[in-house]
Formats: C-alpha cells, sequence, structure tokens
C-alpha cells in the first residue's frame, strides 16, 4: 500500500536565461532574439514603466478615479506578447497593458479609457485600466478574478472547431488560482483538448494574501499535471526566459491542440491598486529590494547594451520622448467630451425595455436638476 506524498521531494526547476546581471547562464538554450524585437520589447518595457508612473500620479492628484500598476511584471506583459501572433485571442485580467501595447494600442487610446471620454472604446462604462479592443483581439478586463479563464477555454475550443491556426491565452494571477474558475478551467482545458496558454503572474501577493495563506502545493505549476495539462515554470523578471517560454508553449498549443499552463514567478513591486497601500502587509525592504536589484526593465537592458544594441544617450532620448507623448495624450484626454448619457443605455437590448427608458429619463432630469454633481463636459 503506497499513498501518493503530499509534497515533491524537490520543487519544479524554473527556466532562467538571464542571471541577475542581465549575462546569459551557462548551458541554457533559448532562442536568439533579433536586435530589432530585443529593442522593440525594451522600448515597450520602459513605454509601459512610465505609462504607470504618470497615471498613477494623475490618480494621485484626482484627475482619473483608480488605477492600478505593473511595476515588476513588465518582461511577464512585454515578453509574452512578442511570442504571441496577433491572430491568438487575448483574455488578461487587469495587470496586462503591456500585451496590448505591444499590440499597437496607443498611448491616447490608453488615455482615453481612463479618463473615460467620448473616444474610450468602453464608452466611459468601465472603470480606469479596464481596456479592450476588437480590433487587437484583447477581450475586455472584468474585474471579477478568474472568470476570464472559462471564457478562454471555450474560445480556444473554438478556435479548434474552426481549425483556426492561433490559440487563446489567459493571463491571471496566484489569487485567481485560488478560485474555482481556475480548476473548472483548466480540467474543461485539458479534457477538451483546447489550444488555451494559461499564463499565471505568481506574484507572491493576492492583494494582501500572501501565497503561503493561499496553498501548501509546490506552487501553480504543479496543478496543471494533477489535471493532465503540461505546465513550466519560469522566472517572470527574465524577458528572454518568459519569450521563449511562451513562444513553445504556443507551437505546443497550436500544433498539438493541448492546454499549457506556465507559472511566472515574479513580484508585485507596486501597490494592488490605488486603493491599497501594500506597506501595511509586507516590508518596505522586501519591496525596496525587487524594485532595486531584481527590476527586469533593467536586467533586459544590460543584456541588450552587451550585445551593442543600447546605449546612455537612446536610453535619456526614449524616456524624455515616451513621456512627453504621454503628458500630451493626458491632457487631451482630460479635455475631451464625456460620452453622452445615451450610450450609457446603449449595446445591451435591441429594443430598450420600459424600465430602462424610464431610468434614462430619470437620470437625464436628475443632471438637469443638479449639474453641480456632473462633469460640465457631459453630453445630456
Amino acid at each position: 500500500m503506497r499513498f501518493i506524498s503530499e509534497s515533491p521531494e524537490e520543487r519544479v526547476r524554473c527556466y532562467r536565461v538571464l542571471d541577475d546581471n542581465g549575462q546569459p547562464l551557462l548551458g541554457c538554450s533559448f532562442e536568439q532574439v533579433s536586435m530589432e524585437i530585443a529593442v522593440k520589447m525594451y522600448h515597450n518595457m520602459v513605454t509601459l514603466q512610465t505609462m504607470d508612473t504618470l497615471f498613477y500620479e494623475a490618480q494621485r492628484q484626482g484627475r482619473i478615479s483608480f488605477y492600478a500598476t505593473t511595476i515588476g511584471e513588465e518582461a511577464i506583459n512585454i515578453a509574452s506578447a512578442a511570442a504571441l501572433s496577433m491572430e491568438d485571442l487575448i483574455f488578461p485580467q487587469y495587470r496586462e497593458p503591456g500585451v496590448l501595447l505591444w499590440r499597437g494600442f496607443t498611448l491616447q487610446e490608453f488615455a482615453n479609457q481612463c479618463f473615460s471620454n467620448k473616444y474610450d472604446n468602453g464608452k466611459g462604462r468601465q472603470m480606469p485600466i479596464h481596456y479592450g479592443s476588437n480590433q487587437l483581439n484583447y477581450v475586455t478586463v472584468a474585474s471579477t478574478i478568474a472568470s476570464q479563464l472559462p471564457h478562454a477555454v471555450g474560445a480556444a475550443y473554438s478556435l479548434k472547431m474552426e481549425k483556426k491556426d492561433a490559440c487563446a491565452v489567459t493571463y491571471f494571477g496566484d489569487g485567481g488560482s485560488s478560485e474555482g474558475d481556475f480548476h473548472a478551467a483548466l480540467n474543461f482545458a485539458a479534457v477538451m483538448e483546447a489550444p488555451v496558454i494559461f499564463i499565471c503572474r505568481n506574484n507572491g501577493w493576492a492583494i494582501s494574501t500572501p501565497t503561503s495563506d493561499q496553498f501548501r502545493s509546490d506552487g501553480v505549476v504543479v496543478r496543471g499535471q494533477a489535471y493532465g495539462v503540461r505546465g513550466i515554470r519560469v522566472d517572470g523578471n527574465d524577458a528572454l526566459a518568459v519569450y521563449n517560454a511562451v513562444k513553445t508553449a504556443r507551437q505546443m498549443a497550436v500544433s498539438e491542440q493541448r492546454p499549457v499552463l506556465i507559472e511566472a514567478l515574479t513580484y508585485r513591486v507596486g501597490h494592488h491598486s490605488t486603493s491599497d497601500d501594500s506597506t501595511k502587509y509586507r516590508p518596505v525592504n522586501e519591496i525596496e529590494l525587487w524594485r532595486l536589484a531584481r527590476d527586469p526593465v533593467a536586467r533586459f537592458r544590460k543584456w541588450i547594451e552587451s550585445n551593442g544594441w543600447w546605449n546612455c544617450e537612446a536610453e535619456s532620448e526614449l524616456r524624455n520622448s515616451v513621456r512627453q507623448q504621454l503628458l500630451q495624450a493626458i491632457q487631451v484626454a482630460e479635455k475631451e467630451e464625456k460620452p453622452a448619457v445615451a450610450e450609457l443605455f446603449s449595446d445591451v437590448y435591441d429594443v430598450p425595455p420600459s424600465n430602462l427608458r424610464e431610468q434614462e429619463k430619470w437620470l437625464r432630469e436628475t443632471i438637469q436638476k443638479h449639474p453641480q454633481d456632473y462633469p460640465s463636459n457631459i453630453s445630456v
């Protein structure tokens, strides 16, 4: 009689390409990235970093209502996006704006969404950072944790039925792996052999809940094996490792018609959102260690510099240019009109029911009666 042990003798190894100083590890196999792709990856990582800084400041100034940064997780965002095809469907959580940035979403479009103006794709009906783009195959963000995982599997199965050369890709945090939707989605994907890639950003914290209070297993990657899903653990702060792992996973998902689970180990340097103060539940010196010594952007910069593809002059020019572009985008977005009131009631029903029409009437009357409580540039 033998019981399966509750814990393996050894932890699942973590795939890395670059060491902490941005130098390739000896004996590590990886696909070389061209200068063009590498520089674009770095450009996007810096842009994402700068965007987070300025939008976070805008929220603190009361100019937008909410924001969540991706500080410390830039490599997962950009490197995974670079490894995918534009035909792949993205089902994000809310910390993957870099994927959208890589696909061509402009800084003005990001600003329009955060300021909820009339040019926002969501017509001002979503919280800031809840981006979406049909054109770029990026499904609109939903705050409900892990609800996107079963959706991604369903979409992947549809791609399989239509024999498309594409897969679905869904992102979630370690907290999302504690939700029932995670388990349902993995089992659904395994049984139906759906071409979907699950990318878990294991950043150590589900808001204020550490992973030690979430599960006893060896992280998230081992759960894939329990459901019959192939998996890999990767250093999420190593852009080259993420790029190679995701690119290989995509080949498996599309050519073999199977799901793949990727656990990317990283750290959420920023607060969970502007509604959170992470210094209340984790030590400041821990945050500073990851911000300064283990920054994925600085690590990737060292690698492209060692290849002769980057220098201090290009760095200064890039950061100044991106900052000016973002400041301009914010100023423009802030001055634009808000969506018309009628937009709040459109797109749901072909013919709006009587109760919805009544609500619209009440809202219009309230705005006219109490104009001081509503934005002056709203169209009634």
